[in-house]
């Protein structure tokens, strides 16, 4: 059953109250036994962390985690999660690339209410899409994605992949001092500039940690950009590696090269030929170590490089007919910050700036697509500073660039250089009304958001 904005903005989709003592309830994801509702049990409630060794971090967390439990699903089937509320504000869940009914998308006063203390949402929905996706909230997100609150879903091909091994790195940077206590999440001078940056960077919660890789196998590493506001430079030198997937979508496998920008939101899939027992490979971000990745005698035989990827499902826009839009990502003409009026503003799109405290914001959509209409979007960045560009419900095709060469392929977020120009095509074939900001937070919530509305 489908519901209309209205419907959903009245309640009916109907957040009930759950009791801290319900039985089957578990601050971890499982699967409850008996449930004919749902699959899965995800909850989000404080949880103390030592990423400072000796120090507490009063973090968020789901599942347990900070970031979240790995959630996994598979292609073309159901997933059903019961989403629980356990901290003292509220929160929602958005599936970060997955292409879904809107009323599953988690944008609050748009797709659903938000969900308060006490309070469960039952998330269900096909997964079109095989690839590496991403959960967060759409509420306060500077906060709650700077206090913990991310985490990985990764739906498996249909067919076995080819990867006899595969890892998941989730890479976070927190906002802590040296003693593990937070600092701001959002500066205004930085959030005008490049967004604000954390201290101390961690792969699945560890500050350079050793992962263990078994010698002669091609691995798969899953690598997912969670922070706010970084982009990485990822780089592993003297590894054979190539690149065999974007953003949860297959492209045809090619060599890493000396490294690949990953924006706030993004993800890579690289398949890495582990070296002889006992050698280790150093992932980087610059010049600045990540992780190490070691090296362990295993009794299996050398592995080959698998196949390309099948791609998903994603219906291909027809050039000639598209009609062609242009957004312009520049900075706001007021910079004079907060003030009595409502929140800082110093972002916009095409002369609009959004106001993150106005629920009334999506009535107003930049653009109204046909259903089904093909669509070519100039994407321009009028500031120096990087805009990893994000659409809800659709993925788009990356076409052309006035400052790279681009192979084309499909896609829910792209890296916005500086004053760089870019198209991308899509088919708006999912009905609703989509979100389109930059994923540097600081930017989105100080204006560089916009919705788009397919009809």
């Amino acid at each position: 059953m489908s519901f209309t904005r209205r419907q959903i903005l009245g309640g009916l989709l109907g957040l009930t109250a759950v009791g801290l003592g319900v039985g089957g309830v578990r601050y971890w994801l499982g699967r409850p036994l008996g449930s004919t509702t749902h699959d899965y049990e995800l909850i989000a409630a404080p949880l103390d962390l030592e990423l400072i060794p000796g120090h507490s971090t009063p973090a968020w967390a789901y599942g347990g985690q900070a970031p979240g439990l790995e959630i996994r699903a598979k292609q073309g089937e159901w997933l059903r999660v019961r989403f629980i509320n356990k901290l003292d504000v509220p929160t929602t869940i958005h599936w970060h690339g997955i292409r879904l009914p809107l009323e599953m998308d988690g944008v609050p006063y748009v797709s659903q209410l938000p969900v308060l203390p006490g309070e469960y949402f039952d998330y269900q929905f096909k997964t079109p899409d095989a690839g590496s996706f991403w959960y967060h909230p759409h509420v306060a997100s500077s906060e709650q994605l700077g206090r913990g609150l991310v985490g990985p879903l990764i739906v498996e091909e249909r067919e076995p992949s080819g990867f006899l091994h595969e890892r998941t790195l989730s890479l976070k940077t927190w906002h802590i001092d040296e003693k593990g206590a937070f600092s701001a999440f959002s500066v205004p001078r930085e959030a005008a500039r490049e967004g604000t940056r954390g201290r101390l960077t961690t792969i699945n919660g560890k500050a350079v940690p050793s992962l263990e890789l078994p010698a002669g196998q091609v691995v798969r590493l899953r690598i997912l950009n969670l922070d706010s506001t970084i982009t990485y430079r990822l780089n592993l030198p003297g590894a054979e590696a190539r690149i065999y997937a974007l953003d949860g979508q297959p492209i045809e496998p090619r060599d890493l090269g000396k490294e690949y920008w990953l924006g706030p939101g993004m993800r890579i899939d690289l398949a890495v030929r582990v070296p002889a027992a006992g050698a280790e490979l150093s992932l980087r971000n610059g010049p600045l170590r990540l992780a190490t990745l070691k090296s362990l005698a295993t009794a299996e035989a050398v592995g080959d490089w698998p196949a390309p990827l099948p791609a998903n499902p994603v219906a291909e826009p027809d050039l000639q007919q598209a009609e062609v839009l242009r957004f312009n990502f520049e900075w706001s003409a007021t910079l004079a910050g907060a003030n009595d009026k409502g929140p800082a503003k110093y972002w916009q799109i095409n002369g609009q700036a959004w106001d993150i405290k106005d629920k009334t914001c999506a009535d107003r959509p930049i653009a109204t697509l046909k259903k089904d209409g093909h669509y070519i979007f100039e994407l321009r960045n009028m500031a120096q500073y990087l805009h990893p560009v994000h659409l809800h419900g659709l993925a788009f095709k990356v076409i052309s660039s006035n400052r790279k060469k681009i192979i084309p392929y499909f896609t829910d977020t792209y890296l916005l250089g500086k004053n760089e120009s870019v198209r991308i095509a899509l088919v708006a074939d999912n009905p609703g009304i989509w979100m389109f900001h930059c994923h540097v937070i600081d930017h989105m919530e100080t204006g560089l958001m916009a919705a788009i509305e397919v009809v």
